[in-house]
């Protein structure tokens, strides 16, 4: 006796390609839909107007000349970590350490500032500030990228586990260098002569900030776009049998590229110590390099998109503090706005990668 099998009514299936209007306006209508769900939760729970809300959400973020800053200056940072962690990810190399490769660089740049600030002119401080925590993020890669080329460890493990050495690390600096004595803290390194701060641009406090990252995200964008090293970065990313066929050395490519994404992101740590704190603690990454994977992999790896995904955390970060002390809502309420948005933006990516087809043939 044969049976018939019978079609599920709903199948979900691969897409092979979406053009990309068709993807930017899922990405559009999930931002929507999840401004829509974000106001009703906000009415239900508070009986507050969402659209008050929402304005308030901005005023946080972009309400004051220096509100507006702080925001550009702290996308900035989310940027350049995004920017770091990209070619990595697009190898398929799961760096999971921008954190500690973050905090080594702004060990080497507090240090700096500390013991050759007034022997050095500002501008020779911040080039060779600059250059060592390039040079310290490089190491703080490699090791990671040598241990996965020639044995095969698990890089998430590896480059996870290093973060909480460099969070010792800066811990122990901190301790040697706490000023006062007793406080625990560093404090503000230099304050009353700021050598080795960053210098006002275009009379912007925080205008060298993003010019620096800008010029990363425009030389990554090309790297990975047209250099023949963005190529073997792609081919091994997708495939590193078909790497080792078309003769690529894939242990070369895996050591380069996470010696790049670890100096980017120790300059990044130069950029928060010299460029915005003018100190160091543990919290100096502040779980930046956790939230850059979200930037990177929403992105495709397409710098340029970073910047809209930076600001768009950065904006959601400000505007619920801003919301939860104007309204008087508690960290959790304005917390799970947040959540819902981002909920709906990574939601977007698997209508983006994957079809439903129902039963009757017809797809959404």
């Amino acid at each position: 006796m044969m049976t018939t099998r019978k079609e599920p009514l709903l199948r979900i299936a691969k897409r092979d390609s979406i053009a990309a209007p068709k993807a930017y306006t899922i990405r559009i209508a999930a931002v929507l839909l999840a401004l829509a769900v974000s106001g009703l939760f906000i009415f239900a729970v508070t009986r507050l107007d969402p659209v008050k809300v929402f304005e308030a959400m901005f005023n946080g973020a972009f309400g004051t000349n220096r509100r507006s800053w702080v925001t550009i200056r702290d996308a900035m940072m989310l940027l350049c970590i995004g920017v770091g962690l990209a070619p990595a990810f697009k190898m398929r190399f799961w760096n999971i350490g921008a954190e500690g490769q973050i905090l080594v660089g702004a060990i080497v740049t507090a240090g700096l500032m500390r013991a050759l600030g007034g022997d050095l002119s500002t501008p020779l401080l911040l080039v060779v500030m600059a250059c060592l925590s390039l040079l310290v993020g490089a190491l703080w890669g490699v090791i990671p990228a040598t241990f996965k080329a020639l044995w095969n460890t698990n890089e998430t493990l590896f480059t996870l586990m290093m973060n909480y050495v460099a969070i010792q690390l800066t811990s122990y600096a901190v301790a040697l260098w706490e000023n006062p004595v007793g406080s625990n803290t560093v404090g503000v390194i230099n304050q009353q002569t700021k050598d080795g701060w960053f210098p006002a641009v275009f009379g912007q406090v925080y205008g060298l900030n993003v010019l620096i990252v800008a010029a990363l995200a425009i030389g990554m964008y090309l790297y990975l776009k047209y250099s023949k090293q963005g190529y073997e970065i792609s081919v091994v990313g997708d495939s590193v049998n078909t790497a080792r066929y078309a003769g690529i050395n894939v242990k070369k490519v895996t050591i380069r590229t996470m010696a790049i994404s670890g100096a980017i992101c120790g300059l990044a740590g130069f950029i928060a110590v010299a460029g915005a704190s003018h100190s160091i603690s543990a919290a100096t990454a502040g779980g930046r390099g956790f939230t850059a994977i979200i930037v990177a992999w929403l992105s495709k790896f397409n710098s340029f998109v970073m910047v809209l995904i930076s600001f768009l955390l950065v904006f959601l970060e400000k505007g619920s503090v801003q919301i939860a002390s104007q309204f008087n809502l508690n960290d959790y309420a304005s917390s799970i706005i947040t959540g819902i948005i981002l909920f709906f933006i990574l939601g977007s990516e698997f209508f983006i990668n994957y079809r439903l087809i129902l039963r009757t043939g017809k797809e959404a």
